[in-house]
């Protein structure tokens, strides 16, 4: 009997004309029939009822689950990278701009974009149109012919350098954008690969805005197929990979840029973030909160991108202005922080790492417990490995002195509970 209805039934092992897709667990899964699988055959015209069914809730599903993935990940978050608030894109540029030239103490950075990507900035006929600048005089395009870094940078999708100026490609796997033009021929290696994971969060973004823009197309056509709904599911699911990757990427490079800046001859960013990690583990905290304050110990003085570099390789006294320029770095880079998106959870961390466990700290006078944990997690992780580093203007300090130190200042600068933590985690 078996072999008659194998004949003329459908297996839920085979494929089926009337059901979904080309994956047999999919079939499965589509036709609910949990583990009630072996050697089960049903007739032709109930595979194509159930098929029929089957697929008009695919594509609903399938629809869902596109909304929402546009939703998140929309132009509006995904181009949220510096310190920019304002919808027209334009403008967004300028501020990455200004923000690159302040970040690495240059006078001038251009962002060139092709002109398919600059619609309405330019109605000249260059190729490359100026998209954004820190400065207001600059060249308004180029041809892609043309003997410049803007052309040549284009063209080649790579960094290169000149006597005048450092050109950055800004392209994805599937898109050549433009370019960013920093005007300084002597830029150091860290600024030169945190631009470069600038300009890769900048492409993807856009890349990405533009399959979010195809996305509402088949979203809202009536005669979408269900494997263009798939196929559009898979390109935006490898571009929000793509995304997150430079994202932490963009972290790594800014936290070397700081520590660059401030004339730490090791990573102390790192060197902190490793440690409050350590601590976390020693706590118990969850896998979460512990990446989150991970982040923070990486860039909980990363408004220090924003200062001259000069103020923090002096060995003499302050400025009154350098004092207060140092005095608010934690709010200048708050503000950049907050634009994130994908780092706001870290942001009171930072903003309350200077909080004393005595109520004494800035920048709200907190006490005790009121301190949010991650931040008073950091505190003890930057002082304990600013201690322990070579500075331009002192030595190292032993770590069993510096260990001391903590312990006798635990309860009036530090939480006691995270103190033992690092006395625990420095000991294995």
């Amino acid at each position: 009997m078996k072999k008659d209805e194998n004949k003329t039934g459908v297996s839920l092992f085979s494929q089926s004309e009337f059901l979904i897709g080309n994956d047999p667990l999919e079939e499965i899964f589509a036709l609910n029939l949990g583990d009630f699988l072996s050697e089960h055959l049903i007739s032709e015209d109930l595979a194509h009822k159930i098929g029929e069914h089957s697929q008009k809730d695919k594509k609903a599903g399938l629809k869902n689950q596109l909304t929402e993935l546009i939703s998140i990940y929309s132009l509006n978050n995904t181009l949220c990278v510096l310190n920019f608030d304002t919808e027209k894109g334009y403008a967004i540029i300028t501020s990455i701009a200004k923000s690159i030239a302040q970040m690495v103490d240059s006078d001038i950075c251009n962002i060139y974009m092709a002109k398919e990507y600059a619609k309405g900035i330019s109605e000249s006929d260059m190729q490359l149109v100026l998209a954004g600048s820190s400065s207001e005089n600059q060249v308004p395009g180029y041809n892609v012919d043309s003997e410049s870094i803007v052309a040549k940078t284009y063209l080649a999708k790579e960094t290169i350098k000149d006597n005048n100026a450092v050109g950055i490609s800004i392209h994805s796997t599937s898109q050549n954008i433009g370019m960013i033009e920093i005007k300084n021929s002597n830029l150091q290696e860290e600024f030169t690969e945190l631009i470069e994971s600038i300009a890769n969060l900048f492409a993807t973004s856009i890349t990405l805005q533009s399959q979010i823009d195809e996305t509402y197309k088949l979203i809202n056509s009536e005669n979408t197929d269900i494997k263009d709904l798939q196929h559009m599911r898979a390109e935006l699911t490898a571009l929000i990979g793509d995304l997150c990757d430079y994202q932490q990427i963009f972290v790594q490079n800014l936290a070397n840029a700081v520590d660059t800046k401030g004339g730490y001859k090791v990573s102390h960013s790192k060197n902190t973030a490793e440690l409050a990690r350590k601590i976390c583990k020693q706590l118990g905290l969850n896998e979460k909160t512990t990446d989150l304050i991970y982040y923070a110990g990486l860039l909980q003085n990363i408004g220090k991108i924003t200062l001259p570099e000069s103020i923090f390789a002096t060995n003499g006294k302050l400025s009154d202005e350098d004092f207060k320029k140092i005095q608010n770095h934690a709010n200048v880079g708050v503000n950049l922080l907050m634009n994130i998106n994908f780092l706001s959870e870290v942001v009171p961390y930072i903003t309350y790492q200077k909080e004393r466990f005595d109520g004494s700290g800035s920048p709200e006078g907190l006490k005790g417990q009121s301190i949010p944990f991650g931040s008073r997690i950091i505190a003890v992780a930057d002082a304990y490995s600013a201690m322990t580093s070579d500075r331009p203007y002192r030595k190292a300090m032993v770590k069993e002195k510096a260990l001391s130190i903590m312990k006798e200042e635990a309860g009036s600068k530090w939480d006691y509970d995270v103190v033992n933590a690092l006395e625990k985690v420095i000991e294995d």
